[in-house]
């Protein structure tokens, strides 16, 4: 059914057995209806058949860095292809699956022609499926993907629905690539032959959060890596949380020797905890992300950071609207449309940068 990740990946994980995180239109979003209109921007005359066509947007929280970028990435590209500012309509759903849901009828009762969902969670994805499915109004779920049972159900009933994103397990191994490249030799900084480390997780429940959390260390413990994690705890994605919790970590479990984080902006928390506690991050705590955000990028030039994962927004958001313009046409879309990460250590990181910037 799923277009999933190939060539090495897939048999990488097998092969493991493993065990075991938008801008804002110039209106202001309302917690119980939420909708708010986007930025004016030019319109490309090739492309005026999109330009009645209504598109409705939730995101799960838009101070997310991540999706706020993803977001105006997006909607510049429906304007580009012809929708119209008025036409595209934009949703903060506050992490809360209830407010999303009620967005989502709302959209509906105002006749989207397709919605766009980063979904708050897996529970809230089921439902906003059936809702949009009764309405006869197709579904672009972004970002977030829902769970396998879920997916298993638009294709049984031929649902004009489709998840465009990266597998969040590929982001995880990869963050335990980049530490089994850099070498236990050089993150073992006490030299006792384990690598002592915090995990700072995104939010429970969140199926990205999981798997980058599980694979990133299922990864070196497949290595024969010695682990002893001192600190696990949720940061829901936030600088603000991981920066509060790195430093208690650091107050009560002191000793780390490697922070992995499931974002780049709890990263980002982290090396700024790490710097208020008169440590070196990059010399006496290694930090690692997924995102490759600009700022994090910068870190991992000045050796700060030891690397990343690049999420790329740019080639997703453009996957989304081009499944979106398609549903629009009635070209159907495959259920999963998948993209690549891409590794990201100081080697690549100005090559990321020029990406994204």
């Amino acid at each position: 059914m799923k277009k999933r990740i190939v060539s090495g990946f897939l048999a990488f994980a097998l092969m493991l057995g493993l065990l075991t995180g938008c801008t804002k239109g110039t209106g202001t979003s309302n917690p119980e209806s939420g909708s708010s209109a986007v930025g004016e921007a030019s319109v490309s005359t090739d492309s005026s058949d999109m330009s009645t066509k209504k598109v409705g947007i939730c995101l799960y929280e838009d101070n997310d860095i991540f999706m706020s970028k993803y977001c105006e990435e997006l909607v510049e590209y429906l304007l580009a292809n012809g929708f119209t500012s008025d036409n595209i309509k934009i949703s903060d759903s506050y992490n809360n699956r209830y407010v999303q849901i009620n967005q989502v009828k709302d959209y509906l009762t105002q006749g989207v022609d397709v919605l766009i969902i980063n979904p708050v969670d897996a529970d809230a994805a089921r439902t906003i499926t059936d809702l949009a499915s009764e309405a006869q109004v197709p579904l672009v779920y972004v970002n977030r993907e829902p769970d396998a049972v879920e997916e298993i159900r638009w294709e049984d009933y031929d649902l004009d629905v489709t998840y465009v994103g990266c597998d969040a397990r590929q982001s995880g191994i990869y963050q335990g690539e980049l530490l089994l490249d850099a070498g236990l030799e050089t993150l073992d900084l006490n030299g006792n032959g384990s690598l002592e480390y915090y995990m700072i997780e995104g939010d429970q429940g969140n199926i990205d959060a999981r798997y980058r959390t599980q694979y990133s260390v299922s990864v070196l413990e497949n290595a024969g890596w010695s682990l002893n994690c001192l600190f696990d705890a949720v940061g829901n994605w936030n600088t603000d949380n991981a920066k509060q919790l790195v430093a208690r970590a650091l107050d009560e479990q002191p000793g780390v020797e490697v922070v992995i984080c499931n974002n780049d902006a709890m990263a980002l928390g982290a090396i700024d905890a790490i710097t208020e506690h008169g440590l070196t991050p990059g010399k006496d705590v290694f930090v690692i992300g997924v995102d490759a955000l600009e700022e994090a990028l910068s870190k991992i030039e000045d050796g700060s950071m030891l690397g990343t994962v690049f999420n790329d927004f740019i080639a997703q958001s453009h996957a989304a609207a081009d499944a979106t313009m398609n549903f629009i046409k009635g070209v159907a879309n495959e259920h999963y449309i998948s993209c690549e990460y891409v590794k990201t250590t100081k080697e690549n990181a100005q090559e990321i940068l020029e990406i994204i910037k």
